[in-house]
């Protein structure tokens, strides 16, 4: 049967497992590479801040750029409302068609901007910009893709097929790592960090094209086609939603019921995982990146396996238990990965700890919110604040101590004499004695732990993000289903996710431990895991067909 054909068939009929095979590629594909472009910019964001932000502040200029990808997650709660609204005006067919050309066409032209050194401050306002394009896009790509395939299928089969949509994102990590390996592969270490990182985002233009050519055969949703027909359409889906509350109270319990959490735990486990491997366990960014890739590879089948699990036993319990796991777990899974990657680093860290004398009445050891987002700030020219960079850049947490008389900073390793002062070459003498490493060796690095505990984690993951899509497409009505579903996602993937990486970094920075950064998803994953909890309905395969109720 032709693609116009399935996509012209009334809700009621059922369709083929053959049809809705060729459903779910045809969303899943668009998804798939608008997920790719996404995370290159994430991937890639080391290499970027050398060259589109200044040269001089290596920390600043990196947390600049994961500030701007943080830039692009905060925008998509207001692409969700965009795109929400032509979605239940217009249908899901010709606004998740729009999506993939903004998403792909930012992304070829992210590859192209022009560097800090050869255009100034115009480098870095380009890419905001367009990263702000990509963020508007994101918001409206997944709400068309989860409600187009949940609204061709059937109810029993609802939570696995959208679960081949959830596998996609890190099905896109995973394609955006081998291309970026493979682009690594092909020429010298100088050329890729000059000029080479912006192949990946070139290449990408590929995939638009093919992204452009599968969705335009796609013909309208039946649940959609159906509700134009009987003239059930929301007058005004964007007044509906937030101006009535039976739907807002929906809205307001899926984003603090699961999704704030599912966007940490997703950003967690997936993204800043790989920050804090290359950053805090000092391995190299070609191993990180092998690791990665196949630590995903193999715990990827979890999101389709827990998607499907979901239409047996419920989605409510599989979505919490993922949560709570999430708080519980992350602290001695990262350590697992301390411990793996490094384990020099560890035992230096145990045997020989590190101190910093300082005083902190007049807030000198202060390293402000502001600080990391402007790279002239008064705080980046404290003493203090220079020594916590230093030793958090090498991987080393250390403990607050009190100040030494008339010395305004002073290290301590172990018993040897203190270090007055900033003094790098004093510093890195006294760590390298005491056995701390700059990099991991590669000969103690335990790649099956590694992978194992990265396995671990994108199954927790998948516990929260495999169900969330059917139960959200479950949990709103059909006439304003594309804005309601959009909308608390991309709040809880946008913001509690998107700015994840972010924070934790600065986190860590700020309170001189390399673990500092999970204070933040522990707090999201607990505090989202009870209210869910306590509040979520366990819904199950329900009819999602206007006429039948939602």
């Amino acid at each position: 049967m032709s693609a116009e054909a399935i996509m012209s068939h009334d809700s009621s009929a059922e369709l083929t497992r053959k049809e809705e095979r060729q459903i779910v590629a045809a969303s899943t594909l668009g998804t798939l590479f608008e997920w790719y472009d996404f995370f290159i910019y994430g991937s890639l964001a080391v290499f970027m801040s050398r060259v589109l932000f200044p040269a001089d502040n290596p920390t600043v200029s990196l947390l600049a750029a994961l500030g701007a990808l943080a830039v692009g997650f905060v925008i998509r709660p207001l692409g969700s409302i965009f795109f929400g609204y032509l979605g239940d005006k217009l249908g899901r067919k010709y606004t998740f068609l729009m999506t993939v050309v903004m998403m792909g066409s930012s992304t070829v032209l992210i590859g192209l901007l022009p560097s800090y050194e050869s255009a100034g401050h115009l480098s870095w306002i380009l890419l905001l910009a367009l990263r702000v394009v990509q963020g508007l896009a994101v918001g409206g790509e997944y709400g068309g893709a989860v409600i187009y395939v949940s609204e061709h299928c059937k109810p029993k089969r609802r939570g696995l097929l959208t679960g081949w949509i959830q596998i996609t994102s890190s099905a896109g990590l995973i394609l955006s790592l081998l291309v970026i390996m493979a682009t690594q592969a092909s020429m010298s270490a100088d050329a890729f960090r000059d000029w080479g990182w912006r192949v990946p985002f070139l290449l990408s233009l590929v995939m638009l094209i093919m992204s452009v050519y599968v969705r335009a055969k796609l013909h309208e949703s039946p649940v959609f086609t159906r509700m134009k027909r009987e003239r059930r359409l929301s007058p005004n889906p964007v007044k509906e939603t937030f101006g009535e509350w039976r739907n807002l109270k929906l809205i307001l319990l899926a984003l603090f019921g699961v999704t704030a959490g599912q966007g940490a735990t997703y950003f967690t486990g997936q993204f800043y995982v790989m920050i804090f491997l290359q950053q805090a366990v000092l391995i190299d960014q070609e191993t990180t990146y092998r690791l990665v890739a196949l630590g995903f590879l193999v715990g990827a089948p979890s999101f389709v396996l827990m998607s499907w699990l979901s239409d047996k036993i419920g989605r409510k319990w599989i979505m919490i238990a993922g949560l709570l796991l999430a708080a519980i777990c992350y602290h001695p899974m990262f350590g697992a990965l301390m411990q793996a990657g490094n384990p020099a680093l560890v035992r230096a860290t145990q045997t020989t700890p590190v101190r910093l004398h300082v005083a902190n009445t007049d807030g000198q050891c202060d390293f402000s919110l502001q600080a990391a987002l402007i790279g002239t700030h008064p705080d980046h020219k404290k003493l203090c604040v220079q020594v916590k960079k230093y030793l958090v850049a090498r991987g080393i947490s250390f403990t607050f101590a009190p100040a030494i008389a008339g010395q305004e900073v002073a290290l301590g390793v172990g018993d040897a004499p203190l270090i007055s002062g900033f003094d790098k070459a004093a510093y890195a003498k006294a760590l390298d004695a005491a056995g701390y490493p700059t990099t991991a060796d590669p000969a103690q690095v335990n790649s099956a732990m590694i992978v194992f505990v990265l396995v671990l984690m994108t199954a927790m993951v998948a516990m929260v993000y495999g169900p969330v899509a059917a139960y959200l497409v479950e949990l709103f009505p059909a006439r304003i289903r594309y804005t309601a579903l959009s909308f608390p996602y991309h709040i809880g993937a946008g913001i509690f996710g998107g700015i994840l990486p972010f924070v934790a970094t600065f986190l860590s920075q700020s309170t001189g431990n390399v673990f500092g950064g999970l204070m933040y998803p522990i707090i999201v994953t607990s505090v989202v895991g009870i209210i869910g909890a306590m509040l979520l309905p366990n819904l199950r395969a329900t009819a999602i067909d206007p006429d039948v109720g939602h």
